[in-house]
């Protein structure tokens, strides 16, 4: 899958009465910075555009795929999320690397397909625990692809709290803003969402007897 789409280039035929050419392979092209990516792109260049998707959409589709309930989701945040990359680079002030101004775009397409697909209303609090789950408990310890698979479990507003405060470092008042909750609200759901992950990972990883 690709945000854009890149223009393919064709040799020319050779005449019939033209001299027999060596044919050689094309000479890479050589890594732009990331000052000559935004240069580039801004001034239009396929070149740049094309580095500058290859260079950053796997991370991206990672961070995608936190937030998605499926593959094929993660994949139409991750289109969305490029083509308003190209559209706003014009307003990246630099101050920051590109990589975190990329994945803040990504995150917020993340939450317009959910606002489109799922509205993000919480469960009941009778769905999820009333325990608050312990400071102590830690995913450092877990597979990314283990954490990945029980974090899509959670319901949508768990899931987004979950992400939005444990890997973006988002605070609960900015969480409470972008979803439309307080800051309570948020603080609760990402404890009680840590306590279903906790409980989810226990199962599979039960105690040696």
């Amino acid at each position: 899958m690709s945000a854009v789409s890149w223009p393919a280039f064709s040799l020319g035929m050779a005449k019939p009465d033209a001299p027999k050419l060596t044919v050689s392979r094309p000479t890479p092209v050589a890594a732009l910075t990331e000052a000559e990516l935004i240069d580039g792109c801004l001034a239009g260049q396929a070149v740049a555009q094309k580095q500058l998707y290859e260079r950053y959409s796997a991370r991206m589709m990672a961070v995608c795929l936190r937030y998605a309930q499926t593959t094929f989701e993660a994949e139409d945040v991750l289109q969305e999320g490029f083509v308003t990359v190209y559209r706003t680079l014009g307003s990246f002030r630099r101050e920051c690397p590109l990589e975190f101004w990329i994945r803040r775009i990504m995150v917020n397409a993340a939450l317009r397909q959910h606002r489109r697909n799922a509205p993000l209303v919480a469960v009941s609090d009778g769905d999820y625990p009333e325990t608050l789950a312990s400071e102590e408990f830690t995913f450092s310890n877990y597979a990314y692809t283990e954490l990945l698979a029980v974090v899509q479990e959670l319901a949508p507003r768990y899931r987004l709290v979950f992400n939005l405060y444990a890997i973006e470092g988002y605070t609960h008042k900015e969480i409470g803003e972008m979803l439309d909750i307080s800051e309570g609200t948020s603080k609760s759901q990402y404890s009680r969402a840590r306590v279903v992950l906790q409980t989810k990972l226990a199962r599979l990883h039960p105690p040696i007897k």
